[in-house]
């Protein structure tokens, strides 16, 4: 039996626990590229299928990770809207990491404030309607 080396390389990126959120997206290279700006995401592993769409997208954030593929209709996986969800960080500095987000182009839609739950804590929209909020210590 031949062993896929670039498979096995892959495998050893892939998430190894927790909950891993997977996006599909309309334009994965320019989804990729923000969350790099955005988030300080790691690209930790690709893959392209042979239309040149993304078939895996594996990002680092915060020590998590983030899955996200192309759609692909013409595969029975067509793009639909983001809705019902929010991708939540939980990180040290959270008025820094939110800065950053509406720098790079995210939307505030909760404005960073002390909540009453003792965190600091904000929602922001991407340019790709993804919602995200952001909390950690005041």
């Amino acid at each position: 039996m031949e062993v896929n080396t670039a498979a096995q390389e892959n495998a050893q990126k892939a998430p190894v626990k927790g909950v891993a959120p997977q996006l599909t997206a309309k334009d994965g290279q320019a989804q990729l590229d923000f969350y790099v700006k955005a988030f300080d995401a790691t690209v930790l592993n690709t893959m392209k299928g042979e239309n040149g769409k993304y078939m895996h997208i594996n990002l680092g954030i915060n020590d998590g990770n983030l899955l996200m593929s192309d759609a692909m209709p013409e595969y029975g996986y067509p793009y639909v809207a983001p809705g019902g969800y929010t991708v939540h960080l939980q990180v040290e500095e959270p008025q820094k990491w939110f800065d950053r987000a509406v720098a790079a182009g995210c939307t505030a839609t909760v404005p960073m404030e002390v909540m009453f739950w003792g965190d600091r804590y904000g929602q922001l929209k991407d340019p790709f309607d993804v919602t995200w909020s952001i909390g950690g210590p005041v």
